[in-house]
């Protein structure tokens, strides 16, 4: 959104109260798409033994989410421009609260899958309007104190997610069991739709960019298939078509290129703005993001799988031994951003991906010493020095990718980071099937479950290591020191996004 936005209705995008109401609104909206991405992992094996729920059948619970979060961010951010950015909040958490009911209602693991792949498309619609609403309805002097604001949202969000998530279950309310995770977003989403219809101010872009429906459909279809045979390859004896599949998302992946190249030359609104990939360090940092949401994506989900049907312990059991890596990431974060980063430039992020290395490597020494007789606080160091190498990373990573970017084009890059960080995310996901359920037997009685899963557990993070290792080394490309923004102006909001989503 930029300086010539149009605001609907009370001067300024509103006064007082008004204007304080509509950012408790979009701030409960962004906290309730954040907790439902980390709320459902702790979740996962209660949903698989409760519903029979396949393996792959539970990758995609995960990944049908990430995959139409990621497919349809930029046209969400891009229907808020067009038709107003409340109207397309309110469609967006009117729609999110109905996928939630679906979720909770599932009568089967493909409804839940379904109802999870429509969550994430609506998530797509209701986020990216969030920090729009924000830049419409504060002055710049405001805003940063609105965004420091967001940042404790985000870090509450990452602890009380797994949390939230390890007590619902537990309690088994009503006798609900997981479905309370997702019945739980009900009260919450209503009170946002009729509270935001009457706080927040309309606003829209007066020269928005058309829809690019053509690039969306590649992009959707690219990852299809290339994550469908890999969740089920290991399901069905890995079939030649699967292959074939793969193979072909690289030439969707071209089609894709060439389709943009002719949209830019044709009316100059391309999903994707491939001038940026011109610039090394965003095409590095893209490369950054997408390795990292990876690693992120295959480790949260085989962490609880290792936790829970491994070591058999209970949700929440497993959901309170996640608080110190919590904790850890909050703290690192604020640090790398505050103190480190001005002094230490491109240094901080790559010291992160070395030190969350450690932690991993950490992570399976003490998991192979300890075995099915770990505890929680045997966990603590490893989580924490991941942690720690994580908050390193999340926080000024952005900056530092979208510090050569032209300033024209801060909120474009903005929501390309957020949609690959998502697309990595989802292929993290869908490779669980190759390095962690690919050592775990489909035959296996019941004591060498815990071994079986302690073993898998092990191999897999032996990946993630690898793919933070190749993360550090791209890391090289990144520029030295990002560059200082000046308060107030137009990119600094496009690049908070990012941290949002």
């Amino acid at each position: 959104m930029n300086s010539t936005d149009t605001t609907l209705g009370t001067a300024g995008g509103g006064t007082g109260r008004r204007r304080w109401f509509a950012l408790a609104i979009v701030m409960t909206a962004a906290f309730m798409d954040l907790v439902d991405v980390t709320i459902v992992n702790i979740a996962i094996p209660s949903i698989r033994r409760e519903s029979g729920a396949s393996f792959s059948q539970i990758q995609w619970i995960t990944a049908g989410y990430a995959l139409a979060f990621a497919a349809g961010l930029i046209t969400g951010g891009r229907l808020g421009d067009i038709h107003g950015r409340k109207r397309i909040f309110l469609v967006g958490i009117g729609g999110f609260t109905v996928a939630s009911a679906l979720c909770g209602l599932a009568v089967n693991p493909e409804m839940l899958v379904a109802s999870r792949f429509l969550q994430g498309g609506m998530a797509a619609l209701m986020v990216p309007q969030v920090l729009s609403i924000v830049h419409a309805t504060f002055p710049a002097h405001e805003r940063g104190k609105v965004f420091g604001l967001f940042g404790a949202v985000v870090g509450l969000g990452a602890v009380s997610g797994p949390l939230l998530g390890a007590l619902l279950t537990e309690w088994n309310l009503f006798g609900w069991e997981w479905r309370s995770i997702f019945l739980i977003n009900l009260p919450v989403g209503v009170a946002g739709l009729i509270l935001g219809s009457r706080f927040i101010t309309e606003s829209k872009a007066p020269r928005a960019l058309k829809l690019d429906l053509v690039g969306v459909a590649l992009v959707t279809l690219g990852l299809l298939t290339l994550l469908y045979p890999l969740i089920r390859g290991r399901e069905l004896d890995w079939p030649v078509w699967g292959y074939v599949l793969m193979a072909g998302s690289l030439v969707v992946l071209a089609v894709l290129v060439a389709y943009e190249r002719r949209k830019t030359a044709r009316d100059g609104s391309p999903l994707v703005e491939l001038s940026l990939f011109k610039v090394k360090s965003f095409a590095a940092g893209i490369a950054v993001q997408t390795v990292f949401g990876v690693a992120l994506g295959v480790f949260f989900l085989v962490w609880t799988l290792y936790m829970q049907e491994g070591l058999g312990w209970s949700p929440l059991k497993a959901g309170l031994t996640g608080v110190p890596f919590s904790i850890a990431v909050s703290v690192a974060a604020g640090m790398s951003v505050q103190k480190l980063v001005p002094r230490f430039g491109r240094k901080v992020l790559q010291a992160g991906a070395l030190v969350m290395a450690a932690g991993v490597l950490l992570y399976i020494g003490e998991s192979g010493h300890y075995g099915l007789a770990i505890e929680p606080w045997q966990m603590a160091l490893p989580l924490v020095v991941m942690g720690v190498g994580m908050g390193l990373i999340v926080a000024p990573l952005t900056d530092a990718i979208l510090s050569e970017v032209p300033r024209e084009h801060a909120g474009s890059a903005s929501g390309l980071i957020n949609t690959v960080q998502q697309m990595g995310n989802a292929l993290g996901l869908g490779l669980v099937s190759v390095v962690f359920f690919g050592s775990v037997s489909d035959r296996l009685r019941p004591e060498q479950v815990g071994p079986a899963f302690v073993d898998a557990f092990q191999n897999a993070l032996g990946w993630v290591a690898a793919v933070l290792g190749a993360m550090f080394l791209l890391m090289f490309a990144l520029p030295k020191r990002p560059a200082q923004h000046v308060e107030g102006e137009q990119a600094p909001a496009g690049e908070k996004e990012a941290v949002l989503v």
